[in-house]
């Protein structure tokens, strides 16, 4: 016997006529809970799972975006996936930026307030500053990820996130 499959509302139905692209949002890409719906609201392929995974909290996949003059890549993390503490090291030159393009997370500098990323938001990233990023606890979040060009760059992977941090953000 086939279960029909319940759909779960946070806003459409309340609010749709109000308030349309909230709704969708709130709904369509805050309340998703699996990859395939997730998939369908950012605009470029999640990839498969991250190679990288053992310096991540959780599952996070990865997509080539190009690898022509400036490397770029788009980051996908499940709800609670973040990536360890780092830093991105290059003689000249290097660094990283990150434009949110689906869901929400967060970004955090070493002794700064966590940012909240959604859809639109830049973090450009120097060389030498430790940080974080990775999905909220209740959102999928995919960013692109573009790997400035710099000298002898390279990445320093530090410890994890720790779950009281991390438990901290709203």
């Amino acid at each position: 016997m086939e279960r029909e499959k319940i759909v779960q509302t946070a806003g459409r139905d309340v609010l749709g006529s109000f308030a349309p692209d909230f709704a969708r949002y709130n709904d369509d890409v805050l309340a998703c809970d699996d990859k395939e719906r997730f998939q369908k609201e950012v605009f470029l392929p999640i990839g498969e799972k991250n190679p990288y995974g053992k310096y991540f909290t959780g599952q996070s996949y990865l997509a080539q975006v190009s690898l022509e003059q400036v490397p770029a890549f788009n980051v996908t993390f499940e709800p609670g996936c973040r990536n360890f503490w780092h830093i991105h090291h290059a003689k000249s030159g290097g660094g990283q930026m990150l434009i949110c393009i689906g869901g929400r997370g967060w970004y955090q500098e070493e002794g700064k307030e966590a940012v909240e990323l959604t859809p639109g938001k830049v973090v450009n990233i120097p060389v030498g500053v430790k940080h974080w990023h990775g999905a909220a606890s209740d959102s999928w979040m995919s960013h692109l990820a573009f790997e400035i060009p710099g000298e002898d760059g390279t990445t320093e992977w530090c410890e994890p996130v720790s779950d009281k941090l991390y438990g901290e953000l709203k």
